[in-house]
């Protein structure tokens, strides 16, 4: 099984593509851009989900839900925002189908919408024309609202989970009486996203604000955090927006200050999607299949039996079961595969391609012998252990795992992180992939060459970047500190 896997080294994208196949993650639907995620990949956002809304809970934010679709006036109302999203939006000029005397249906003319509809790419227009009947005093904020839904941007180029044409996210929209709280609430959501992405998907990220260029369109300042891919790559793996007051502006959402004012609202929004599983698959799997973080994934422990005859399967069943119950008492999620139907090799192959950080192989002998076999996936070691106290050693070997998925994609970014002073340097370095710190001189249209000639945007200028003066790598001019290039997803 695992042969059939283009390899990393031959084709980084094609490898991508085939494992999300053959992992059964998810495949391309009948809708041109769109995609199906099957339940093993389910399984994982699934988990993602539970996690980040728990952290939004204790952070004070509650869930709730708006329309999917959302009038084209709305999108007039902040200038950066439609001038952002225009060329992306999927847009309902109908209602109604008719039979076309065919066997077959045409749109009927005469239902069309007096105003079209927009179906979301995003939801800030509809949650303020909302949030200006739900705000009225400084008694009604903060407002910390969190939504989880589907979006739709059409996308031209797509990738499954990386970059498709409908998707699946959580969005933040919360609305503050002074800039400095809107300021610390996006900051304070980049901390849970960066905390999230490094402790449970074992990615390290870096954390920095956007270019004026490369900002969320509305927004005054774009927090984010950077992810590199095993091809050198990086990948946005969350941002948190500070909206100043333009959306309080465009949607007139005032409240009354404690002073008896009347003043508009500063806001953030913010949000990660199913893009993560993309990150997930591209920073740790291998040519052998997916290799999955234990706290993510769906299955944490397999359990293979080794057997010719139907009463070995009924012994070594009943030791399976003690160590399936020891093993779900401390909150591991464990599957027996005992299927008749395919052989130990196999079924071996197969949780290797689905990523499952622990696998036990039992067999007669085992039995007799009061062993077991283990394997890691992540490192592909195998060890016979004594099946005393079997829980406790699968437990510390998952966090044993966990850890080092994190170290290994962190050693890996260490390697490709490069400090260039030359514009030569830059394009050699940006050739061979990784994130490359440079001197900048600020503007937007050097900016935009250094794109032209390299292909290589501005990922992020660093939180905590300290100031180094320097000169820009592309016009020489003076730069105040160096920010972080990079080709990108």
């Amino acid at each position: 099984m695992a042969k059939e896997l283009t390899k990393r080294s031959e084709n980084y994208s094609q490898w991508y593509n085939d494992l999300v196949i053959k992992a059964g993650l998810a495949e391309n639907s009948a809708v041109r851009g769109s995609m199906v995620i099957k339940p093993y990949g389910y399984a994982i956002w699934e988990k993602m989900q539970r996690i980040l809304d728990e952290k939004f809970k204790e952070t004070g934010h509650e869930n709730a839900y708006f329309p999917l679709f959302i009038p084209k006036s709305f999108f007039s109302k902040e200038a950066a925002h439609v001038e952002g999203f225009a060329k992306e939006c999927a847009v309902v000029t109908h209602y109604r189908l008719k039979n076309d005397g065919h066997g077959g249906v045409i749109v009927d003319p005469d239902a069309k919408l007096e105003e079209e509809l927009i179906v979301r790419p995003t939801s800030e227009t509809i949650i303020w024309d909302t949030y200006r009947k739900w705000i009225q005093s400084y008694r009604d904020l903060p407002l910390l609202i969190n939504q989880w839904a589907n979006v739709v941007r059409w996308e031209m180029r797509t990738r499954l989970f990386l970059r498709t044409a409908e998707f699946l996210w959580q969005e933040g929209h919360t609305a503050h009486a002074s800039r400095e709280e809107a300021i610390q609430e996006a900051e304070t959501i980049l901390k849970v996203y960066a905390d999230f992405v490094e402790n449970y998907m074992g990615v390290p990220v870096l954390q920095g604000v956007k270019s004026p260029s490369e900002r969320f369109a509305g927004a005054v300042e774009t927090y984010c955090i950077e992810a590199m891919m095993q091809d050198g790559k990086a990948l946005q793996a969350g941002t948190s927006h500070f909206l100043g007051q333009n959306f309080a502006k465009a949607f007139d959402v005032k409240y009354l200050t404690r002073d008896n004012k009347q003043d508009y609202v500063w806001a953030t929004s913010w949000g990660v999607s199913t893009r993560l599983i993309g990150a997930l698959i591209m920073a740790h799997s291998d040519d052998n299949g997916l290799v999955l973080p234990p706290k993510l994934a769906p299955i944490q422990v397999v359990i293979v039996p080794i057997f010719k005859k139907a009463h070995q399967l009924e012994a070594i069943t009943e030791k399976v079961q003690e160590i399936m119950k020891a093993l779900r008492a401390k909150g591991i999620s464990v599957k027996f595969d005992n299927r008749d139907t395919q052989k130990p090799g196999y079924k071996f192959a197969e949780w290797e391609m689905k990523g499952v950080p622990v696998r036990l192989a039992i067999g007669p002998r085992d039995l007799e012998n009061g062993t077991i076999e283990v394997a890691r996936r992540d490192t592909l070691e195998k060890e016979t252990l004594h099946v005393e106290n079997i829980a406790e050693k699968i437990e510390n070997l998952l966090e044993v795992i966990q850890k080092n998925i994190y170290q290994k994609a962190l050693d890996f970014r260490t390697e490709n992180t490069f400090v260039v002073d030359t514009w030569d340097d830059f394009k050699d370095r940006i050739e061979k992939g990784g994130f490359v710190w440079a001197h900048w001189d600020g503007t937007a249209e050097t900016e935009e060459k250094i794109k032209e000639e390299t292909k290589a945007t501005i990922r992020l200028l660093p939180l905590d970047g300290k100031e180094e003066p320097g000169q820009c790598i592309y016009s020489g001019k003076p730069s105040k500190r160096r920010v972080v290039f990079a080709r990108a997803y």
